[in-house]
């Protein structure tokens, strides 16, 4: 992720309260380590609970259904990952799906997830949560829902493919706010809705919901057949800079509304040009952006599927690292014989522009996009919208 609002502002809200455990070291020198500049390499692992869902999204990476994947893991299997991830030191499970509210055993991990030091956040569509589930949200300890909206009504509910979803959705976000748990909204842009991105961005401002994360497509699940939906790379560049101005206005009118982007690192360079070229603090910036580390997949982010397969992100369920059922996360993300290892060392295999590009070590672009569209996992990112001067060594 890259923090708009903390890169133009020094501003964070919901990233500094789920945090790493500090260090001793961190602790004397009274550092807040945000999780999207940290170097530090213990996994956030995104767990799909379940491929169950109750909407049909177009972009859906999973491909979820209406029914519960077969096979799918069992409490006892879910509690000893989770285990197994306390142990291994990993800072945050988040609970995604499919729709993750609908796995009945969901109230009993996530507390579990808390007691063992994990810190639990949801990812939801939001169109379920009454007043009752915004308390069972906060007392099962989840530190942070994110609810994605799409744009506005109209849109919202085609691509969701259920009339009312974004009134329910909203209800549902400030249902969690109301009963103290953080929200956000997760708005992924498209060639379909990139218009509608200021009035996304204006309703999350006018509802007070204090953090807006815009995702960039990434072609995987559902979203393969959506290459052509994606904003033209001609065009990415404008989108950026608008929510850039936008970030750096609302916080110079001290909204607390922090701003994020995920899914294409060219941001946070395009952001530290832009910094430096007028005057500010670049190197602050790019020392940020270089604990980070650009695409997090394979290094300090991770995923297992709802039946226990392990994969890079997300993005890369077409891939298996292995089966938590035959081997312990911990196992398979320490085993560098896997492409694990390879992404780890991606900076000496990547080609084409990204092979090319001075910024591999805070960008190294979308490996999942590159393949969609080529065939080669190393080719260059179709999304970057950087050019050859910006980038060449």
């Amino acid at each position: 992720m890259i923090g708009f609002t903390r890169l133009m502002c020094n501003m964070g809200t919901v990233s500094a309260e789920i945090s790493y455990a500090e260090d001793a070291e961190a602790k004397a020198a009274h550092e807040v380590r945000e999780l999207h500049f940290s170097s530090d390499l213990r996994p956030l692992v995104v767990w799909n609970v379940t491929r169950r869902c109750n909407l049909r999204c177009s972009h859906c990476y999973l491909d979820a259904t209406s029914a519960a994947a077969a096979g799918e893991l069992t409490t006892a299997e879910a509690r000893a990952m989770i285990a197994d991830l306390a142990e291994m030191g990993a800072p945050v499970l988040l609970f995604s799906g499919g729709e993750p509210l609908l796995r009945d055993d969901i109230f009993e991990l996530a507390p579990y997830a808390a007691a063992k030091g994990v810190r639990p956040v949801l990812s939801t569509n939001g169109v379920l949560i009454t007043d009752e589930v915004a308390q069972r949200i906060r007392a099962a300890g989840f530190q942070y829902a994110g609810i994605s909206i799409d744009g506005t009504e109209e849109h919202h509910d085609r691509f969701r493919g259920a009339p009312g979803a974004w009134r329910r959705s909203w209800e549902g976000l400030e249902r969690c706010l109301k009963h103290g748990v953080r929200g956000g909204v997760r708005f992924t842009l498209t060639r379909d809705n990139a218009d509608q991105l200021p009035a996304v961005l204006e309703e999350t401002v006018r509802r007070g919901v204090p953090r807006f994360c815009m995702y960039h497509l990434v072609y995987a699940g559902r979203g393969a057949a959506m290459a052509a939906q994606d904003v033209p790379v001609s065009k990415k560049r404008a989108v950026v800079e608008w929510l850039a101005d936008r970030a750096r206005e609302l916080g110079e009118r001290g909204v607390e509304l922090e701003i994020l982007t995920t899914d294409n690192h060219a941001d946070g360079i395009y952001l530290w040009q832009r910094i430096a070229a007028a005057g500010g603090d670049g190197d602050e910036v790019m020392d940020l952006l270089r604990r980070h580390g650009g695409c997090s997949a394979g290094r300090k982010f991770a995923n297992v599927g709802p039946t226990g397969d392990v994969h890079p992100c997300q993005f890369w369920t077409h891939v298996s690292l292995g089966n938590i059922r035959q081997r312990r996360f911990s196992e398979i993300w320490n085993d560098d014989s896997s492409l694990i290892g390879q992404l780890r060392a991606r900076d000496t295999l990547l080609g084409g522009k990204c092979g090319r590009c001075r910024f591999q070590e805070v960008c190294g672009g979308c490996r999942v996009r590159a393949q969609a569209i080529t065939g080669d996992v190393w080719a260059q990112d179709p999304a970057c919208y950087l050019s050859e001067e910006e980038t060449a060594r």
